[in-house]
């Protein structure tokens, strides 16, 4: 039964058009500010370490870091988006009854559209992974720069730690979903705290209040932003800034997402749909 509830969200969802809008969304945003941008701000006279380190960036040794740049902020954002349409979507139009109609349990129905989230922020993983390659590769053929890809086992973290990243921001679209009973609002309310609060606490709150600055090791921007870091991301990428370990910053990412799924989960079992 599990699986076909999890083979009718995958359906379903694939068959919308907003979640491969958001996938290219976050792939062009990716290619621009990681690749096309820093190449066009290449000229003659900035010609020196600047120029070097700038390049340096954009080849193929350090693509994983460009794939997993945006996750702490703006592709995880999209990330969130994403969560709150998979869940919030059936509030919109009112269709969580017609579903559960058809299934025995609203958490077996919940563990299919987590599932159902988790599929696609993989896929949304290998999709910049892929995008990032590429551009690292053009780059290097256009600079006749020597092609030295990162080992197996550094993609193969780096594609763990963004998978990581971008299936916490998604299940906390999905716990948002869940407690607001909406889409416009979580959506809202997620992008604030994303885009704003937690960029005005780690830029102004931070330095001036210490307990803040405490705390920022507990968020889970931070802490995406120290992964991120941890795996290669340039530390110019918005939000990517090593305030904590990769394993402390593994352990709290994890911990969120947890607790993301915990709290949807049992919202949607203890309360009304309506």
């Amino acid at each position: 039964m599990i699986a076909t509830a999890i083979r009718a969200e995958l359906v379903k969802q694939a068959h919308r058009p907003a979640g491969w809008l958001l996938l290219g969304i976050g792939a062009l945003l990716t290619m621009t500010f990681a690749y096309l941008v820093p190449y066009v701000g290449l000229s003659d006279d900035t010609a020196g370490p600047g120029a070097e380190l700038a390049m340096d960036t954009m080849l193929p040794g350090r693509f994983v870091g460009a794939a997993v740049g945006g996750l702490p902020v703006f592709v995880g954002a999209l990330a969130l988006i994403y969560g709150v349409l998979v869940a919030g979507s059936e509030y919109g139009f009112d269709t969580w009854k017609a579903v559960l109609v058809q299934h025995p349990s609203r958490l077996r129905l919940y563990a299919a559209k987590l599932a159902t989230v988790a599929a696609g922020t993989l896929t949304g993983v290998l999709v910049l992974f892929t995008v990032t390659a590429l551009c690292s590769l053009l780059i290097a053929s256009l600079e006749d720069q020597p092609v030295v890809w990162p080992s197996a086992s550094d993609i193969a973290t780096g594609a763990g730690a963004a998978w990581l990243m971008a299936t916490m921001w998604a299940t906390l679209g999905v716990a948002l979903a869940i407690v607001l009973r909406s889409v416009a609002l979580p959506i809202g309310l997620g992008l604030v705290w994303m885009l704003a609060v937690q960029n005005l606490l780690a830029a102004i709150g931070a330095p001036l209040v210490p307990f803040i600055a405490d705390l920022q090791t507990y968020l889970p921007g931070p802490n995406a932003g120290a992964l991120a870091a941890a795996v290669g991301a340039s530390p110019q990428a918005p939000g990517v800034d090593a305030i904590v370990g990769a394993g402390h910053a593994t352990v709290v990412v994890t911990a969120y997402l947890v607790a993301f799924c915990a709290l949807g989960g049992w919202l949607l079992h203890r309360r009304d749909i309506t």
